[in-house]
């Protein structure tokens, strides 16, 4: 089983090597291909991959490529993981935004928007790069706006699947507070990317989030950084990033008054490459579980299984979080949206399962921000100054005429580079 990883030389790669090379008879990979156009970092990432492989025993073959034709060849699933721009444009949209009062953020208000804009166009030529080559291969995204890029592959007609850590970190984080095995625990996960709530935590059929709350209340808020007493009002534990929409006028003054997470993340890459570089080190180092996409590996290798028939999901056998479309799920939004939710995987793709009336209250930031998720594919489509500004208008983030005029052109000036049209 041939599988590639598209964007192999970011420091994330090591966590999915990691999982490869643990969970190997849930997924034989017999060559796992790392592609990206940077050879300096692909030899530093490829060469730990291949020790963390040698280290496990693994008996898979891990090469590495600049040439996207030549690594997707042959390819059973091709997972993506880049970032249009490095981290130089990530430090842009965490940046500009804020000089309106606005979040500035890598995957939603007008510092999403713009990722999205750079990114849509060119998953797009991958994807019908790989379909050129094997038209059956599955594609697994990894790459943010995770929804909004699903759903420009799904609608182009992809064997696409959207893929997020959010879910399964939370389901982690409550079988550590449930002391039981994470696989016991099935989530009543339901929303958008990045806009989800935990409606319920079943061990057994049993809801036990009642008692997670009762009992580690006080724990999970920290975690989220909000306040006990408003997860006890909702009754429900949402994303950490909902913490932009509830929050959005002290995460505005944090943000003005601290290094931005891109220069974070950026000083962090440059001390893991130098660690990476260490012919010594055979195992994902400690600092790469600050990086972000924890248990990234474990929901990939349970997906690829899934998907390409070599066994189960995480959680409930067959079952899985992940974005796609709705196909009636959530009734309040067109079929052709894009939803995170638990699905049942295998062969024949993803069927969303059915799950409980959502709440008002998350129903209606839903319909709205899936409305604006639709405008911002538009615009990443089509371009145009126009489609810009109705996108950002319609984000709840945003909605304001004058900060949509001076974010569109914001937007345009920091992206110029880009956007083709502009």
């Amino acid at each position: 089983m041939r599988l590639a990883v598209v964007g192999g030389g970011s420091t994330y790669t090591p966590e999915l090597i990691d999982g490869f090379a643990r969970l190997r008879d849930v997924l034989p990979l017999t060559e796992l291909v790392l592609i990206d156009p940077d050879a300096d970092r692909l030899e530093l990432v490829g060469g730990l991959a291949r020790r963390i492989f040698a280290r496990q025993a693994h008996p898979g073959r891990i090469s590495r490529t600049g040439d996207l034709d030549a690594g997707v060849d042959g390819a059973e699933a091709v997972l993506l993981q880049l970032r249009v721009g490095g981290q130089a444009a990530r430090r842009q949209d965490e940046s500009w935004p804020l000089e309106c009062g606005c979040v500035g953020q890598e995957t939603t208000g007008a510092g999403g928007l713009a990722k999205a804009l750079r990114t849509v166009p060119v998953v797009l030529d991958i994807a019908e790069r790989v379909r050129r080559r094997n038209p059956d291969a599955w594609i697994v995204d990894f790459t943010n706006p995770v929804g909004i890029v699903t759903r420009a592959l799904l609608t182009a007609g992809h064997r696409a699947v959207g893929l997020c850590n959010v879910a399964i970190g939370f389901q982690r984080k409550f079988a550590r507070l449930l002391e039981v095995p994470p696989e016991q625990i099935e989530l009543d996960h339901v929303g958008l990317n990045h806009l989800t709530w935990e409606r319920g935590v079943r061990v057994g059929g049993v809801d036990l989030l009642p008692k997670l709350l009762a009992e580690h209340g006080g724990t999970i808020a920290a975690d989220l950084r909000m306040p006990p007493a408003f997860l006890e009002r909702l009754g429900v534990v949402p994303s950490y990033y909902l913490r932009y929409f509830y929050q959005h006028d002290e995460v505005v003054r944090e943000m003005a008054t601290k290094p931005s997470r891109a220069a974070e993340v950026s000083a962090m890459e440059e001390r893991l490459l130098e660690m990476y570089a260490d012919p010594a080190l055979d195992e994902k180092p400690a600092l790469l579980a600050k990086r972000g996409g924890a248990f990234y590996s474990e929901a990939a290798v349970a997906l690829a299984a899934a998907l390409l028939g070599t066994g189960g999901g995480t959680g409930v056998p067959g079952t899985q979080v992940v974005n796609t479309f709705n196909r009636g799920t959530l009734p309040f939004l067109p079929d052709d949206a894009v939803v995170e939710v638990p699905a049942a995987v295998d062969a024949e793709g993803t069927r969303p399962l059915p799950v409980d009336p959502v709440e008002p209250l998350f129903a209606g930031l839903i319909a709205q921000v899936t409305a604006y998720e639709r405008l911002a594919l538009e615009a990443a489509l089509h371009g145009g100054r126009g489609r810009v500004f109705d996108a950002l208008l319609s984000h709840p983030l945003i909605g304001q005429i004058e900060y949509a005029e001076r974010l569109t052109d914001d937007l345009i000036a920091h992206n110029r580079e880009y956007l083709p049209w502009a």
